[in-house]
């Protein structure tokens, strides 16, 4: 299988235009025509992933974390992610990631963590802007059925839960054909009156030109009418974070414990005790300070995230549980998830899990 036909698993659910703009996902090391039969999945990409590549036979590595994640003065020895980087190009092995792309979809690295945590009827935490359109495309009557079908199953339409949702106007299309057309109704040369339904239906911006692609494939008319507009309205599906419930509320040092043994996490750094039972749970696998106020702001009894500094702690003003678990903790499971994405969509392909501890966290305990 091609390495470009591969990645598209991830990318046609998560894709690349999703990544923040500081990121660097996607294709880092190699060329997308490469035939590959196997694939490594890893949070970060070292020298000893790369080793546990060779002696494994993979011929790509896709991994959350981008190897390459600020600009390469030079390709030697002279750090680690310069030697990781030789290694790969030494001995054929292709290095791709997903990291805020997966991130910022429903069913992403927080998606994953939440189910391991018992988190349920989860929402995105803060939505996305900017990040939809509305389409409009004028059609007969006799054949809106089946472009209306063909934007759907393209992946417009989508509104919350509900799918396949659509606004649909009747009226008349006029329109009069040159000599060198060839009109699917009327004669050349002649104003033409046509009954026709004006449909309209909501697309991420990242799935326009497909939907548009695959509407004017089965639209009858010679030259399609459509109109693309720009939307304020929040993506619900796509942002940071996630907010769901428990099954049931937890007294907060049973919630405690219970992350210290879903993620084996040697130490939790916390706020103090509220006092309070929790059940409303807000996430950000990694890296998750920004989302702090976020939390408070939708009602959450408890943040589980990492990365936090010791000043944002004070940003809890004990309205809730504040909890660091760790980086590479909250996204240990993204190898998981990626085999899961890679057997749902490709049963066959060989797909690897890296047993390699990337974690560069240790902690000491008397």
């Amino acid at each position: 299988m091609k390495i470009k036909d591969l990645l598209l698993v991830f990318t046609e659910v998560a894709d690349l235009s999703l990544q923040a703009s500081y990121d660097n996902s996607g294709l880092l090391i190699g060329s997308a025509d490469t035939e590959v039969n196997q694939v490594l999945l890893a949070i970060d990409v070292t020298e000893a992933v790369i080793e546990e590549a060779i002696q494994k036979k993979c011929e790509l590595i896709i991994a959350h974390h981008p190897l390459i994640f600020k600009g390469l003065k030079r390709i030697g020895d002279g750090n680690l992610v310069e030697r990781t980087v030789t290694a790969a190009i030494k001995n054929s092995i292709a290095v791709a990631a997903m990291h805020t792309n997966l991130d910022n979809i429903m069913s992403g690295v927080n998606g994953k963590l939440a189910s391991k945590l018992g988190i349920t009827k989860c929402k995105i935490l803060s939505a996305s802007n900017d990040t939809l359109k509305k389409l409009s495309v004028f059609c007969p009557v006799a054949q809106a059925d089946q472009v209306r079908s063909a934007m759907f199953e393209s992946g417009a339409g989508h509104i919350g839960a509900y799918d396949s949702c659509s606004f649909n106007i009747s009226g008349k299309g006029t329109f009069r054909g040159a000599e060198q057309t060839n009109p699917f109704v009327g004669q050349i040369g002649q104003l033409h009156q046509e009954d026709e339904i004006r449909i309209e239906t909501i697309v991420p911006e990242y799935l326009i030109n497909k939907v548009v692609n695959n509407m004017i494939a089965v639209h009858p008319y010679e030259e399609v009418a459509y109109d693309i507009y720009p939307l304020d309205n929040r993506h619900n599906a796509i942002g940071s974070g996630l907010v769901g419930e428990l099954e049931s509320a937890m007294d907060e040092l049973d919630f405690l414990n219970m992350i210290q043994e879903k993620l084996g996490t040697a130490v939790l750094k916390h706020t103090s005790l509220t006092g309070k039972k929790v059940q409303r749970i807000a996430i950000c696998g990694g890296s998750g300070a920004f989302l702090l106020n976020k939390a408070k702001s939708v009602g959450a009894d408890v943040f589980v995230t990492a990365d936090l500094k010791y000043h944002d702690f004070f940003e809890a003003d004990g309205k809730l549980l504040v909890v660091d678990a760790g980086h590479f903790e909250t996204e240990q499971f993204t190898k998981e998830l990626m085999a899961e994405m890679i057997q749902k969509k490709i049963p066959n392909f060989a797909a690897l899990i890296s047993e390699v501890d990337t974690n560069a966290v240790r902690y000491f305990r008397n």
